[in-house]
């Protein structure tokens, strides 16, 4: 065996469990055919096995702020689920209001265009106008205030 397949055999030893099937199945051989290696793997596992086997006990400060933490997190994930279900409930009305409002605005340019003498191009451009201009300012603005509110006035990193 070249050192380089030594190499590669310690290195996946080391990594443990979770190891692509190809992956087990080379390391695998590799121990049948390789007395070091094996040795090396047995006394890696019994490490773990030791270091496993330890009682560990966390200080109270740090279980405390930990707790803190995920507090934090916990009610940030809530308002931020919170938020977007304001925001899909907007969507919705929304996407209701426009369904119900643009055969009336329609009729209402063609009206309109009809009444001034206009080419129906123009109304008919008049009425897109009309229609996606304030969606757009919205959306700017949204956007514009959304950048704002996560980078809490802080620059990006």
């Amino acid at each position: 065996m070249t050192r380089n397949a030594h190499d590669k055999a310690q290195e996946l030893i080391a990594l443990g469990q979770g190891l692509p099937d190809s992956q087990q199945i080379w390391l695998r051989a590799h121990l049948d055919e390789c007395e070091a290696c094996r040795l090396y793997a047995e006394a890696a596992n019994g490490v773990v096995r030791t270091l496993r086997s330890l009682p560990l006990a966390a200080d109270s400060r740090l279980v405390r702020a930990t707790q803190m933490r995920v507090r934090f997190h916990a009610n940030r994930l809530r308002e931020t689920r919170e938020r977007m279900w304001l925001v899909g409930m907007a969507c919705l009305g929304v996407g209701l209001s426009a369904t119900l409002t643009v055969p009336f605005l329609w009729r209402l340019f063609a009206w309109m265009g009809e009444r001034a003498g206009v080419s129906t191009l123009v109304w008919q451009t008049g009425f897109m106008f009309f229609f996606i201009v304030p969606a757009l300012v919205v959306s700017v603005l949204l956007l514009a205030r959304g950048t704002h509110l996560t980078n809490n006035g802080e620059q990006s990193r």
